[in-house]
């Protein structure tokens, strides 16, 4: 049953193009073996620039890349190769995180994940299927706004389906955060009625909170139900997923409005928050009220490790982050609604039980 089963897995496997970069041999030949087995269309290159050049003339889905190479490292490949390729999903191999280039190299130059070289390749395995997740969603998402853009009423039909699909799918992968997408986007929604915004501005704070953590669909599942504390290598995979939601989202115009709530929603007042460190009023409006209405629902959510945390507590950390983790001006107006207003928030929470 499993032999089939993985010939199943393999003949889906073989739809995906994976180019190596190494300027080791022994590495790529090993890939070679490794990913053919599992079922992977595979093509090894050791000379950076024949990768560009493969990459420039032909269709590949992902990208393994080597960071320290002669006679180009490989920040400077893929920054030849996002010159015309944006889509391309690139995954770095480091010989030690500690020569891992640096996170702003890593989002600017929209590098979807790195893992250190070992003997074994299950890590890099798990990043690998994370990644053909990625694009496969992608592709889906291209193909709807390219189908659907023939009429309106077409593509608002597809919009609210695909919300429906891509959420869902990323929800299903832990019980503990099922309706957590669409507490976020009712939350996020009741502040902005708060603060007066436009119909416009509300729409979009709801598509935003139901989209906000679509990039966990890149995370690897046994790091999402980690029952226990995250080390260092773990962590900084989730901080990956605001990258990977934009990359997936940005290929279709209609959520072009949602994009700074999905990358920087967890962005922190006083700059201490991923990925981009921005602070104070360069953290995009709509991702700051996101930020308390996911964060919100965080502590108030039941999870594997810890019950939901009692009101009184939740109310005490939004006064102790006020001004470093939270927008002082949002949060004194969230913290009004949960003191002298609690009846919609519990009504929202008693609606996603």
């Amino acid at each position: 049953m499993r032999k089939g089963l993985q010939n199943v897995e393999n003949v889906e496997n073989n739809q995906y193009k994976i180019i190596a970069v190494d300027d080791e041999q022994g590495i790529v030949d090993s890939l070679s073996i490794f990913l053919k087995r599992t079922g992977y269309h595979f093509t090894g290159v050791t000379n950076p620039m024949e990768a560009v050049e493969r990459v420039r003339n032909e269709h590949f889905d992902l990208m393994i890349l080597d960071f320290i190479m002669t006679p180009f490292h490989g920040d400077q490949v893929v920054e030849e190769i996002r010159k015309f390729n944006k889509d391309l999903y690139i995954l770095l191999l480091t010989g030690h995180k500690d020569l891992a280039p640096p996170l702003e190299t890593i989002k600017r130059l929209d590098i979807q994940g790195y893992c250190e070289k070992g003997d074994k390749f299950d890590q890099l395995l798990l990043l690998i299927e994370s990644g053909i997740k990625s694009v496969k969603q992608m592709n889906e998402i291209k193909k709807i706004n390219t189908e659907l853009s023939e009429t309106y009423g077409k593509l608002e039909n597809a919009y609210w389906e695909s919300v429906q699909t891509l959420r869902n799918t990323v929800e299903a992968k832990d019980v503990y955060t099922r309706g957590h997408s669409d507490r976020v986007a009712e939350y996020s929604v009741l502040i902005g009625k708060k603060l007066g915004l436009s119909d416009e501005d509300i729409n979009t704070l709801h598509i935003g909170g139901l989209f906000h953590d679509i990039g966990k669909i890149g995370v690897p599942d046994s790091i999402l139900q980690k029952n226990g504390s995250l080390n260092d290598d773990e962590y900084s995979q989730i901080k990956q997923h605001p990258n990977i939601g934009v990359h997936i989202l940005s290929h279709a115009t209609i959520f072009k409005n949602i994009l700074d709530i999905v990358e920087h929603h967890h962005e922190k007042y006083d700059g201490s928050g991923y990925p981009s460190k921005l602070a104070g009023d360069n953290i995009p409006y709509f991702a700051r009220i996101a930020a308390i209405a996911d964060s919100f629902d965080a502590m108030t959510s039941r999870r594997s490790y810890r019950d939901a945390l009692p009101m009184e507590t939740v109310i005490s950390e939004f006064e102790r982050c006020r001004g470093s983790q939270f927008d002082p001006e949002i949060d004194d107006l969230f913290l009004d609604i949960l003191k002298n207003d609690f009846g919609e928030i519990k009504e929202i929470m008693e609606k996603y039980k």
